[in-house]
């Protein structure tokens, strides 16, 4: 097998690996945990989750950068395009610079999201934090993930854009 269909095996399961963790969550764990009889252990239970999927997600998104970045120099972007900014000149550029562009913000917010608003509204009681104003959390986390999976969906497309051309 060749180092770049590796590389880009390697992406794709990344992929797959974050959105899905994403999808899941929300399309499954989240609704299931807002049901009567498991609210007692919802709280608790979304936690550990999310804990155990920050490593998964984080790890995906490492390997996507990478992967990215390797992807990107097997098919003849080298560093003295990105250097003389000839890169960017073309459609190929324009694209890549919106895809770094949203992945730099995805990037960003999911940081916000695990390391304070995740852990705080998870946590809930044990924060010390008023019902309203942990509700007023949970209302934020929803829309952050909300908005992490949609941005998260449109790298995609631009992904499939730069190997396939814009249609």
């Amino acid at each position: 097998m060749s180092w770049y269909l590796l590389s880009v095996s390697l992406h794709i399961l990344a992929a797959c690996v974050w959105i899905g963790g994403m999808v899941f969550l929300a399309a499954a764990l989240l609704p299931v945990l807002r049901q009567p009889p498991y609210r007692g252990v919802a709280l608790p239970l979304l936690h550990a989750t999310s804990m155990r999927f920050r490593w998964l997600g984080w790890g995906a998104l490492g390997t996507l950068i990478v992967t990215g970045v390797a992807n990107l120099l097997y098919r003849g972007q080298g560093w003295d395009q990105w250097r003389t900014g000839a890169l960017w000149h073309e459609w190929f550029g324009r694209v890549l610079a919106l895809k770094l562009v949203l992945i730099a913000i995805i990037v960003a917010v999911s940081a916000v999201h695990d390391l304070w608003i995740g852990p705080r509204v998870t946590l809930g009681g044990a924060t010390g934090l008023s019902p309203a104003h942990l509700q007023r959390l949970r209302r934020r986390a929803a829309w952050v993930g909300r908005v992490v999976l949609l941005l998260s969906l449109a790298v995609v497309v631009l992904g499939v854009m730069l190997v396939r051309g814009i249609p």
